[in-house]
């Protein structure tokens, strides 16, 4: 068990899994964490971490800070997932090495699996087979992330571990419609059309088929692997449970209110035809999820309505 007053730093703690990992860990009377905001700490900047770590020694590290984005993002702005997510693991796991972190956890995502990933993707099957095109960048940082814990572990013996949750939702997300994720641009493309009354467009076929998991439950599972788990092997994170994009389209528009015509655009891509997690591994250590996604759905909405509008537009 961590220490109540363990100095405990959360990068990325603005980000909407950061903020909900600051969330539980304040919940659980943890008093002595260490934040710093992206203007304050630029966490690319080598000698800006080395000197950041030096100063604030922390004793455990959640690593959530990171570049991310949709199928658009990823295919404008390639230099920058690529080289921005490789700068920002490689300073902070070296320098959690460098000053003696007890423990680091990485969080990544389930893009790292192949393409055409046997369902559901377990854990063994990272590396072993091509990645999808549409996000190969941010993917391909990732597993350079998992693979240098993995390698800190193997040479130094650093309690270094790596979770890979499934697609994320809540509080904090980006809705920002060039940069966001599908659930937060459905959720945007929904209110605004109530609003405004017109018909969204929408991209691909609504087919692919995809796992949600709220951001709450995955900084549940964050803090549950931080004290229950060492291991160089990566920890799948998800709830098990998948829904068409098409089926979750409907759903966000009966959450928001929306009760026009749901079109699509063929035209543009879909990403991975399927993405579904398997969980058996942290399922068996005794974690498991407590939000439904229509529960989800509806605190997250409750959310995003109270926000000012440069936030409900995506500039947070």
């Amino acid at each position: 068990m961590i220490d109540r007053h363990a100095r405990i730093y959360v990068a990325g703690h603005r980000g909407m899994v950061g903020s909900a990992i600051v969330r539980a860990l304040t919940a659980r009377g943890y008093d002595n964490l260490i934040v710093r905001t992206s203007r304050e700490l630029d966490l690319r900047d080598q000698g800006q971490v080395a000197a950041f770590f030096a100063e604030t020694r922390p004793e455990y590290v959640f690593l959530a800070a990171a570049k991310v984005g949709g199928i658009l993002a990823n295919s404008t702005f390639p230099a920058d997932f690529i080289y921005d997510n490789l700068a920002i693991q490689t300073n902070v796991i070296h320098q959690a090495h460098v000053h003696g972190a007890r423990k680091l956890l990485l969080l990544g995502s389930s893009c790292i699996y192949p393409r055409d990933s046997p369902q559901p993707m377990q854990e063994a099957y990272l590396l072993t087979g091509p990645l999808e095109p549409t996000n190969e960048w941010y993917a391909v940082a990732k597993i350079a992330g998992i693979k240098m814990c993995q390698a800190y572990r193997r040479q130094y013996g650093c309690d270094f571990i790596a979770a890979m949750p499934t697609n994320l939702y809540g509080p904090n997300d980006n809705f920002d419609l060039q940069n966001s994720h599908v659930l937060a641009a459905l959720l945007r493309r929904f209110h605004e059309a109530r609003e405004q009354g017109n018909e969204p467009m929408l991209w691909g076929s609504g087919t692919p088929m995809r796992e949600f998991l709220h951001v709450d439950d995955c900084a549940e599972a964050c803090l549950f692997l931080m004290e229950h788990y060492s291991d160089p092997l990566i920890m799948n994170v998800g709830t098990g449970q998948e829904i068409s994009i098409g089926e979750l389209a409907t759903l966000v528009a009966q959450v928001v209110g929306y009760r026009g015509e749901i079109r699509w655009d063929r035209t543009k891509p879909d990403g991975m035809p399927r993405k579904l997690m398997d969980s058996g591994r942290i399922n068996s250590l005794g974690w498991k999820p407590v939000i439904s996604l229509p529960d989800g759905l509806r605190r997250t909405y409750e959310w995003y309505r109270q926000q000012p509008g440069a936030l409900r537009a995506g500039a947070i």
